[in-house]
């Protein structure tokens, strides 16, 4: 059965035909411009949907459970890759060997950088709790441990 059109679908369609109307000869002109000089890398910003997200599960946690498990998915097919393509190269250039590799130790810059990835990752894992979480405490919830006690004795 097919999907009935919405402003979403339609518009998205829109922007399709929009983009396959740019010319091959203004594509290879833009490649030829570029080809000489290396592009800078743009800023990287948190990618963050915007609207309501679909629930496919009845249960709301479920769902969150859901998309934390394929982030963390998504993050180790990327980890798994990179580490393959760099244990491959270092193999091939005989720099070092698995031994090497397993035994090292991190010094404390090495560690500290670590530390402050790991915590992002943490941050960006647990996103979906840290909004609920925001929206139970704003406002109008108690801000201190006494103001909790007494709200709870009252």
């Amino acid at each position: 059965m097919a999907r009935p059109r919405t402003a979403r679908t339609t518009h998205a369609r829109k922007g399709a035909k929009r983009s396959r109307k740019v010319s091959t000869k203004a594509r290879s002109k833009n490649a030829a411009a570029t080809a000489g000089t290396a592009a800078p890398s743009p800023a990287r910003l948190p990618r963050i949907a915007k609207g309501k997200k679909p629930q496919y599960f009845t249960d709301p946690a479920t769902d969150k459970l859901l998309w934390m498990t394929l982030t963390l998915m998504e993050e180790l097919s990327v980890t798994r890759d990179r580490l393959d393509t760099v244990e491959r190269l270092l193999a091939k250039r005989r720099v070092l060997t698995l031994k090497d590799i397993e035994t090292w130790k991190p010094d404390d810059r090495a560690a500290t950088e670590r530390a402050t990835r790991r915590a992002a990752y943490v941050d960006r894992m647990m996103r979906a709790i840290h909004r609920e979480l925001e929206e139970l405490t704003r406002g109008d919830m108690p801000a201190t441990e006494a103001e909790v006690i007494a709200a709870v004795e009252s």
